[in-house]
């Protein structure tokens, strides 16, 4: 099979796309967290984050996540075109920090659950979903 320059030139920067496209998405979920805690260190304790291992289809996965003590709560999606999920905030009257979702994702990624405790520290939780069917159209 003979390809042309043409056809050859696409083929390779399709295959550049496919390796850099995932570190873009990991280096803006960084910057995302690195704005939200402002670099403060992460603790690997204090959130809890519940997601399926394997989401058959990814334009609905349920989530849920709890923090005892939060004032807010980010929800990232490493590997979607937009990382930022959502943000939870609670006032000083909250029952509880929990809450929960359906979220969209585009592939197979790490879901990630960063918290705000009331003290001024961050507490950290990610899940690995396997995506059987993307939903950000994929």
């Amino acid at each position: 099979m003979n390809f042309t320059r043409r056809e050859t030139l696409a083929l390779s920067g399709a295959a550049a796309l496919t390796f850099v496209l995932p570190f873009r998405a990991s280096a803006a979920a960084d910057d995302a967290i690195a704005e939200f805690t402002g670099g403060a260190a992460i603790a690997d304790a204090g959130v809890e984050l519940t997601a399926p291992e394997i989401a058959e289809n990814g334009n609905t996965v349920p989530i849920e996540v709890s923090a005892p003590g939060a004032t807010s709560i980010m929800v990232l999606a490493a590997g979607n075109p937009t990382p930022g999920v959502a943000t939870f905030n609670y006032g000083p009257l909250a029952a509880s920090q929990t809450a929960s979702t359906r979220i969209r994702l585009a592939g197979t990624q790490d879901v990630i659950a960063i918290a705000k405790l009331a003290d001024g520290s961050f507490a950290r939780s990610a899940k690995t979903v396997k995506v059987t069917i993307g939903g950000c159209g994929g």
